[in-house]
């Protein structure tokens, strides 16, 4: 797999996501379909970098600015950005406990760190399910 491209410039694990891998699951995308409220046909994503940053289901209809921030610098991911972290990456509350949203910069310091593909193949599931199934630790 190329993770690269199956990895969002903000951080986010597309080939983990429920909307990747309703491409190959019909019954989870029939699921989505009806739990999102969507037409079936559109019940999917082929992972940001193959939408150029504009996700259909979500309603976009031009690419996210951390997309278009990554192609204006000519850089991979927010990491490689000597600004990062920006306000492109802010966690927002609303809808936390149903997007991942607020793993970005936890995600892109892992990247940072392990490198893509160890981040890809060691850590990335575990980051998504500490986020919504782990207890909160102080």
């Amino acid at each position: 797999m190329d993770y690269r491209l199956m990895s969002a410039p903000c951080g986010l694990d597309c080939f983990n996501c429920p909307m990747y891998l309703a491409n190959e699951d019909k019954k989870l995308r029939s699921v989505i379909s009806e739990r999102l409220g969507i037409p079936y046909e559109k019940a999917t994503c082929k992972g940001c970098r193959n939408e150029d940053g504009q996700i259909e289901f979500l309603g976009m209809t031009q690419p996210c600015n951390v997309y278009k921030c990554i192609i204006k610098k000519d850089i991979q991911f927010c990491c490689d950005c000597e600004q990062f972290p920006c306000d492109h990456l802010h966690p927002y509350a609303d809808r936390a406990r149903e997007v991942p949203h607020n793993t970005k910069v936890f995600n892109l310091c892992l990247i940072k760190k392990l490198g893509l593909e160890n981040w890809a193949k060691e850590k990335a599931k575990r980051v998504k399910e500490t986020y919504f199934n782990g207890d909160f630790k102080l």
